[in-house]
């Protein structure tokens, strides 16, 4: 035979399997594929997009010089909102508004008063802050539902407290940002399934899978979370968290046209063609999105599994080695998430506080914040490490030496930054 069974790199990318075949586009492919067939096959697929220095029809610019184009190139990873965390708030916002919507359409079919009183949207007090951002820019009250130590997510038993006619929905979080931990989604559906039998008018749930969406599915199938629950009618992500692509794309999906309102999509005519468009911004750089494609495309389904896998591990390896240094009580161990949440045992114990390790470890280039639980638990003060895929297990053995290092030095340390007076505060990079 002249020809390979098998493609390797002396493979010409046109003499490939996968540009013999047409690539994924609804779905997820299985296995991964090579980084440079990938590439080829998405720069092919952006031809019709045709030259943008040839579009005399728009005012976005497009063109910069090659100085500043290496620059925005070598500096995607870096954060401008926030170092260690870009919030999903577009996506939420959106999934907000159709809740609100789809609500007032509702209650005015049944005759309710709409003026009568704010509509509310139920979530636990461990929210991310572009839920906050939500409820003030739409006028929504937000009811939260208080963590307490023996419920570190939302309280299942609680929750319907909280719930009247005026209730848009409840956001149900896929990875707490304080600690990482999940809501119990399968017990809400149920109890919101009993509920809505009765109500007057349904409650809807929204998932905020920010951390948990591109993560889980791939790790942990079987959880139950997303749409095979009944009440759950639409889901946020981010890409740029375990979607592994730079900080500014986030995705939203609804379950069915019906909990999308109508009125909140426009047809726009613009540039000679008509679009549908469900947005709150309008232009926008389209590179994280073709990031997210080229990445669903090389990886597959099996190399995000892969990925996530290794990550969890050395999580899982990291909680292990500070839960062994007999200080710390681990809140989250990286199972669910490969985040790693943490307190003092004992602050009895030390003359130190997380906050005085917080600098230890930034001496070595450590950026690991320390900063209080929600209301109810904003006595307790806690450290957090958020896994990633570039974290590897030499890196967390180099973490681990670090950290038994500035225990070591804080215990012989006559003199302290904080020290048990210092005030519970955020401190370092929390969101």
């Amino acid at each position: 035979m002249l020809f390979k069974k098998e493609d390797d790199y002396s493979t010409p990318v046109f003499g490939t399997i996968e540009s013999g075949s047409n690539i994924p586009k609804d779905v997820i492919g299985k296995d991964s594929i090579a980084p440079n067939i990938a590439y080829r096959l998405i720069k092919d697929e952006l031809m019709n997009e045709g030259n943008a220095r040839l579009n005399l029809a728009t005012f976005c610019q497009t063109y910069m010089e090659d100085e500043a184009t290496q620059l925005m190139a070598e500096t995607l990873e870096k954060n401008a909102i926030d170092k260690s965390e870009y919030p999903q708030t577009t996506e939420c916002m959106l999934g907000g508004m159709a809740m609100k919507f789809r609500w007032r359409n509702r209650a005015e079919k049944l005759g309710m008063d709409t003026t009568k009183k704010k509509p509310n949207l139920v979530v636990s007090s461990g929210y991310q802050v572009c839920w906050e951002k939500f409820c003030v820019y739409w006028d929504i009250e937000m009811r939260t539902v208080p963590m307490d130590e023996d419920h570190m997510s939302l309280d299942i038993d609680k929750v319907l407290d909280y719930v009247d006619d005026y209730t848009i929905g409840i956001a149900a979080l896929l990875g707490i940002t304080y600690t990482g931990k999940f809501d119990d989604i399968k017990a809400l559906d149920a109890l919101i399934e009993e509920y809505n039998k009765t109500a007057k008018i349904s409650v809807p749930i929204h998932v905020d899978a920010a951390s948990g969406g591109l993560f889980t599915p791939f790790i942990d199938p079987e959880l139950e979370w997303d749409f095979r629950l009944k009440n759950v009618v639409s889901i946020s992500t981010s890409g740029h968290k375990y979607g592994l692509v730079y900080p500014g794309i986030g995705w939203v999906i609804w379950k069915d046209e019906e909990y999308l309102p109508k009125e909140l999509i426009f047809e726009v005519s613009y540039l000679g063609g008509s679009m549908p468009t469900m947005a709150i911004n309008f232009s926008r750089s389209a590179s994280q999105v073709i990031g997210q494609y080229y990445n669903f495309l090389r990886l597959g389904f099996e190399g995000y599994r892969q990925i996530h896998q290794r990550t969890k591990d050395v999580a899982m390896y990291l909680s292990k080695e500070i839960e062994n240094t007999g200080l710390f009580k681990i809140y989250n161990d990286g199972e669910n998430l490969p985040i790693v949440c943490y307190r003092l045992r004992n602050e009895d114990a030390v003359q130190w506080t997380l906050y005085d390790l917080a600098d230890r470890l930034a001496m070595k280039g450590w950026q690991i914040p320390a900063y209080p639980l929600p209301v109810n638990l904003d006595k307790v003060i806690i450290q957090r490490i958020v896994c990633r895929a570039d974290l590897s297990y030499d890196m967390a053995e180099l973490f681990i030496r670090d950290l038994n290092t500035a225990i070591d030095d804080l215990n012989k340390a006559t003199i302290l930054v904080h020290g048990k007076k210092a005030e519970n505060k955020k401190y370092g990079f929390t969101h």
